[in-house]
């Protein structure tokens, strides 16, 4: 291969099943934590999402497989698809694949995570209503409607429990969205000890998009082009009111809560909204 290096696909190798999943969560930093990691000489990763867990399961192991690129001794396979962690039969699915497998969930604040998945959502259908009249059953009397997809999501509790059916504490990672932007050599040092790889992918491997607002991986050595962000990330959210965001923060407050003992991790989204 080229220069010897790891972005080039290899001829040899075998084609193996991911022992590591980014599973969680849309909206969260999944795409950028993916091509973070995939700077990493030993980690080979489907660019696409399969969606096998979720939707392609009735397509087999060998289908699945088929998808994967080539790895050779040493190497992790990986793939993500954000949708897996909201979908009720994955945990089991994954679990009778490997009960082995490594889980990574970026979780982001579920407010901010809302309003960007509704932004998505208008990007491709302006016609839809407001986010404020989604995001209400009854907005008088201020009730959230909870089955609204981009409000569901963020109820990352309620997914947990899901997946601590199948998998210990130990087997699941959680990214914070919000450091991935701000300390992405710390996140990374995280992920990269937790698959057992060595902390090769640091500061130097980012530099900060200015344009963006986030960072981007610099280029690597056989590429012409910095590795940023597609045009679909960093989109400007809609004006959304105080009130409305007020509300949601006291909706998901006692799920967040909830979340930080689950995972005995503090993502200090209750702080963020107190320097507002």
């Amino acid at each position: 291969s080229r220069g010897g290096s790891s972005s080039t696909t290899p001829d040899y190798g075998e084609k193996r099943l991911p022992q590591a999943l980014i599973i969680g969560v849309k909206k969260g930093g999944t795409r950028a934590l993916l091509e973070a990691i995939r700077a990493h000489p030993d980690v080979r990763a489907v660019g696409t999402e399969p969606h096998f867990f979720d939707r392609n399961y009735e397509k087999g192991l060998e289908w699945y497989r088929n998808v994967m690129p080539k790895t050779l001794d040493g190497q992790i396979t990986m793939e993500k698809t954000p949708s897996y962690f909201v979908t009720n039969e994955a945990p089991r699915r994954i679990h009778s694949m490997a009960k082995d497998t490594k889980l990574i969930v970026v979780v982001r604040n579920p407010v901010t995570r809302a309003i960007s998945d509704y932004t998505q959502t208008l990007s491709k259908k302006p016609e839809i209503p407001t986010f404020e009249v989604l995001a209400f059953k009854n907005r008088t009397l201020g009730l959230i409607d909870a089955s609204w997809s981009a409000i569901r999501i963020g109820i990352y509790a309620l997914h947990l429990e899901n997946w601590l059916q199948y998998f210990p504490l130990s087997q699941i990672l959680f990214v914070s969205g919000e450091r991935l932007i701000t300390d992405p050599a710390g996140e990374m040092a995280k992920v990269q000890d937790f698959l057992g790889l060595k902390r090769i992918v640091t500061e130097k491997h980012f530099y900060f998009n200015k344009t963006k607002g986030f960072p981007c991986l610099k280029k690597p050595e056989d590429s012409s082009a910095p590795r940023c962000l597609g045009k679909s990330k960093g989109r400007t959210h809609p004006k959304i009111d105080p009130d409305v965001i007020h509300r949601l923060r006291k909706f998901y407050k006692p799920f967040n809560v909830m979340f930080y003992q689950m995972t005995g991790q503090d993502f200090q989204w209750e702080q963020e909204e107190n320097d507002k």
